[in-house]
């Protein structure tokens, strides 16, 4: 990782982002993008997600490629989670998409604010809006508990104008933030990392018409303890300290 890890911690805590460069070596990236797709290609359950016959993306990664957890292993970027979350952080879900250039999409302004859990049927004042995707519980979860939460988007390949970059409004992770919303648009390389909270304010726009470039990302989240309350349990928690 190039930049210090006190100088992205200070980014991260002012802007509610900061992209990680050179965390993962591009040949790195390419062996594992090419073993990903392979697998999911293979792969029937209603996580992995199809369209037309082209696979762009999975819900549950850890049970369809639970190869990716062993990207936290890499010292940089488990020692920057750990700075931000603590040293009994986990990892609670992994997604993986693709923008494909002949299958490009776009996403409107808007903070990430549902988890998977195991059950989303318990009476509760905290978690609300219970939907299940692809078979698994998720819920609205509290700001409360959003506040303690890590995005890790890690980029397999390079994000910029031609295939529908992520756009990030600085500093709306904070309910406090009274600056005027300047959107951002982001620029990655293959490799790098994306560090964001949930509460971040993001959208993406579509991908340039005749592009060939695919987006393909692997999002993971975090966060600082396996405390739910109320009955709640993650759908899946693993101590960042084994992943």
């Amino acid at each position: 990782m190039r930049a210090s890890l006190d100088g992205s911690l200070a980014a991260f805590a002012g802007a509610g982002f900061t992209m990680l460069e050179g965390v993962f070596d591009v040949e790195e990236i390419n062996s594992l993008a090419s073993r990903l797709s392979a697998t999911l290609e293979e792969r029937t359950e209603p996580s992995v997600l199809r369209s037309r016959g082209r696979t762009y993306g999975s819900r549950n990664l850890l049970e369809t490629f639970p190869e990716a957890i062993g990207l936290l292993n890499c010292p940089s970027l488990s020692q920057f989670a750990m700075a931000v979350l603590g040293q009994n952080a986990g990892l609670v879900r992994v997604l993986y998409f693709d923008k494909p250039p002949d299958r490009s999409w776009s996403l409107p302004w808007h903070k990430d604010r549902t988890i998977a859990v195991k059950r989303n049927d318990l009476a509760s004042e905290r978690f609300r809006k219970p939907t299940t995707k692809a078979g698994v519980p998720h819920v609205e979860a509290p700001t409360s508990l959003l506040e303690r939460m890590l995005t890790l988007r890690i980029h397999l390949d390079p994000m910029n104008q031609e295939n529908g970059p992520l756009h990030v409004i600085p500093g709306s992770h904070r309910e406090d933030n009274k600056e005027p919303e300047q959107s951002l648009e982001l620029r990655a390389g293959i490799g790098d990392v994306l560090a964001m909270r949930p509460l971040l304010s993001h959208s993406s726009t579509m991908s340039r018409p005749g592009t060939t470039a695919h987006r393909r990302v692997i999002h993971m989240e975090l966060v600082s303890d396996v405390d739910l309350s109320g009955g709640y349990e993650w759908y899946s928690f693993i101590p960042l300290a084994f992943a």
